[in-house]
């Protein structure tokens, strides 16, 4: 079992609603409905009464939701006992970062901020997007790094959350080099002979993306999903082996484009998308304060930043 099986069964009774207490959980409705059902079968036995409507629970459902509530208490309570106890902690900075960004974006980030700053220790938690902001909202980290696109944005509470722009990444289509250096497949495709397509998982943030990238197309995109994965890293590599076009980070391919390993599938530059490199952290409080290293390496970054850059950060927020 899971803890934010706990969590995500304890919003449901809360909110007697699938679909808001996913928003509240930054999940979609079907993964989270998948979640409950992921704990009934652990249980085994059914938490919710599925044949009435309003939601409604069955009871054992009554009875479990005591108990989650008791072990996700202790749970917390001795995770809070360990932290505490660990003075390291004090003087190293927990971030929470999504895989594609901890392989393209962060060293190079850190090895800066080292130059300008001074020595940093940190700790790195690579995650899905959904759970990188779950670690930020549930204290298990002390900074996000994440991408953000108003189209698909990652929504945190302005009141309680900073925020700075850290940069901008490119989202655009790549293929295999042939052997005069062109790209092996070239979009848009034709409908009689669509391109074969490697994708994102459909929980996949970069998925969404290009989800939005297709829809804008103009003209229409003709592609045959061959292959998916949730890692950018997972389609560069089937990309490499010429299995077809993927949509990756700029930075993620920096190197293969350079070394004409890889090439652009989209000659005019058509089909593509820019997002927001983010960082995040929880404002600091009388009830908490946070680490003072974290508020020192954020007045720093605050301080880099174009004064205009500062302004809107706040302000697009709101």
């Amino acid at each position: 079992m899971e803890t934010k099986w706990l969590e995500d069964f304890i919003s449901l009774v809360e909110t007697n609603n699938f679909s808001r207490s996913a928003q509240l959980r930054h999940v979609t409705q079907p993964a989270f409905s998948r979640r409950i059902q992921s704990l009934e079968n652990w249980l085994g036995t059914d938490l919710i009464d599925r044949t009435t409507f309003p939601t409604r629970l069955t009871p054992a459902g009554h009875v479990f939701y005591e108990q989650a509530l008791e072990m996700l208490g202790q749970i917390n309570g001795v995770r809070e006992l360990l932290r505490h106890k660990r003075v390291a902690t004090l003087t190293t900075i927990d971030l929470a970062v999504p895989h594609t960004l901890s392989l393209t974006f962060v060293p190079k980030w850190l090895t800066a901020l080292e130059d300008g700053f001074g020595p940093l220790h940190s700790r790195l938690m690579a995650l899905n997007v959904h759970d990188a902001v779950l670690q930020l909202v549930e204290g298990g980290c002390d900074l996000l790094l994440c991408y953000h696109h108003p189209r698909q944005p990652v929504q945190l509470d302005t009141a309680r959350y900073d925020m700075l722009v850290l940069g901008r990444e490119a989202l655009r289509a790549y293929a295999r080099c042939d052997k005069a250096r062109q790209p092996a497949f070239s979009l848009p495709g034709r409908k009689s002979a669509p391109l074969p397509f490697l994708s994102y998982t459909t929980n996949a943030y970069l998925g969404r993306m290009v989800d939005l990238i297709l829809a804008d197309a103009k003209p229409a995109l003709h592609l045959d999903k061959r292959y998916e994965t949730d890692m950018a890293e997972g389609l560069k590599m089937m990309a490499l082996e010429g299995r077809g076009i993927a949509f990756l980070p700029e930075s993620a391919v920096t190197r293969e484009v350079k070394q004409k390993q890889l090439a652009r599938a989209d000659a005019d530059g058509s089909w593509e998308i820019e997002m927001e490199i983010r960082l995040y952290r929880e404002r600091p409080s009388a009830t908490r304060p946070g680490k003072a290293l974290v508020a020192e390496l954020w007045d720093y970054l605050e301080a880099e930043q174009p004064s205009g850059a500062r302004r809107s950060t706040r302000s697009s927020e709101r």
